[in-house]
């Protein structure tokens, strides 16, 4: 269960018969909430009040243990939707961390689905196994956890809906992910830095049987709510990582040369500029005369 005190922090327990709950500012016995509905209050011995609740799904992914960093819900949320993740969905996860992701991605495909987590680590996959099945209260029926390299193992499984990558190089996959994917397929990558990100959108790109990659990031700024005092939160949760999208071209068909900026030369070994990267161009003239003007007289500049 999730505990809240008066001052909104957060307590998450398991309960047992018998038990006691101890914190520095008294205790309860958990057969006080065991039988009680969710949304009770329960009253400690120094008289402050919890709020009773079973903890929610990513209340439970920032609580539980972790081998590796999580995928925050802000992202999970973006990769189901973004993803196309539906029930019945034939769904390879690689690089499954705490378990984090897989927990949402079982919720979306459901019983009648399938996903195949694929983890390079046997700790990890260890530690996302007893995270996975402690929330699920046993194994899933439609998970499928193997230990390898991704492009060793996918070939195992046959044809797939959805592949989501989390690892630190997704480009060196992109032959085996092509070969598993059915056309159609969406591919989803996760990555941590905007190296990652132009390597893998540059190889997608030279690879020929995926759609032209989209990318962003989501950024989540909660609110003060207090009366009249309506404001942002000072603190949010800015930067965690990069989503980039692509589908699977049919077999032997490649995805039509997108006419880009900047121009071919960009994609050379040559050092990119400003222009390379997508900068607007600034003109020498311009910059003349905003030099002109930054180093004129402080009392020329205020007669105007």
């Amino acid at each position: 269960m999730r505990l809240t005190d008066a001052k909104g922090r957060h307590h998450t327990i398991v309960l047992e018969p018998g038990k006691t709950f101890h914190t520095h500012r008294g205790q309860f016995g958990h057969d006080d909430i065991i039988g009680q509905p969710e949304g009770t209050v329960v009253t400690n011995t120094a008289g402050f009040e919890y709020l009773v609740l079973r903890p929610l799904l990513s209340d439970y992914v920032l609580s539980m243990p972790r081998g590796a960093a999580v995928i925050y819900p802000k992202d999970s949320g973006q990769i189901i939707q973004m993803a196309d993740i539906y029930p019945g969905a034939r769904v390879v996860e690689a690089g499954v961390g705490s378990g984090a992701l897989t927990m949402s991605l079982l919720r979306a495909v459901g019983d009648g689905g399938s996903l195949t987590s694929i983890e390079r680590r046997e700790d990890f996959a260890d530690i996302a196994r007893g995270n996975v099945e402690f929330h699920f209260g046993g194994p899933h029926p439609a998970w499928d956890l193997r230990i390898g390299d991704f492009a060793d193992r996918v070939g195992e499984i046959g044809e797939v809906d959805r592949i989501v990558l989390d690892m630190l190089a997704p480009w060196e996959n992109l032959d085996a992910a092509a070969d598993a994917l059915a056309p159609g397929g969406v591919l989803l990558a996760y990555v941590a830095t905007t190296t990652q990100l132009s390597r893998l959108a540059e190889a997608l790109k030279d690879h020929g049987g995926y759609t032209e990659p989209q990318a962003w990031e989501s950024m989540v700024r909660t609110w003060h709510l207090e009366g009249l005092a309506v404001r942002p939160d000072h603190r949010m949760i800015g930067h965690t990582g990069f989503l980039l999208t692509t589908r699977r071209m049919a077999p032997g068909v490649d995805a039509p040369l997108r006419k880009r900026r900047p121009a071919k030369g960009a994609y050379g070994e040559d050092e990119w500029s400003a222009e390379d990267l997508g900068e607007r161009a600034v003109s020498d003239k311009k910059i003349r005369r905003v030099r002109r003007d930054a180093t004129r007289p402080a009392a020329e500049q205020g007669e105007n």
